[in-house]
């Protein structure tokens, strides 16, 4: 799959970010199994604990449209360097999109992409991707 269009998508979200107190714009873009495409910004508060990151921005808005699926998602910022997911938006990338691929550039567009599992090693699992023993 060419990832430039998600890249593309990604760049043109971070324009939106609030950002006042870090200064650092990131978008982001999630491509769900049905093949369209969302996209979020980040979203900063005083309140530290309550700013949300691009990715999750992007992940619940397709929730929230009814999708379930994803297979990769980009993620981009101001940036000269690629931009990763915290370790919050990789839990939440792993809860909806455990099989994806994330997307990581910096802000001229070049990129490296990385399975969310390797990004995410010993993931906490529970409900439906937890594997186990099963009742007996």
């Amino acid at each position: 799959m060419d990832v430039k269009p998600l890249i593309e998508k990604a760049l043109q979200a971070r324009h939106n970010a609030y950002a006042p107190y870090s200064g650092l714009r990131v978008g982001a873009c999630v491509r769900a199994a049905s093949g369209r495409t969302y996209s979020g910004c980040n979203v900063e508060n005083a309140a530290f604990g309550e700013t949300c990151c691009a990715e999750r921005v992007a992940i619940y808005t397709a929730v929230a449209a009814g999708e379930r699926g994803f297979t990769h998602l980009a993620v981009a910022s101001d940036r000269d360097e690629a931009a990763f997911p915290c370790g919050a938006c990789r839990q939440v990338i792993m809860e909806f999109a455990p099989h994806a691929q994330v997307v990581c550039a910096d802000c001229t567009g070049a990129y490296e992409i990385h399975a969310i599992k390797d990004l995410l090693p010993r993931a906490f699992a529970f409900g439906p991707m937890k594997e186990g023993c099963g009742d007996a």
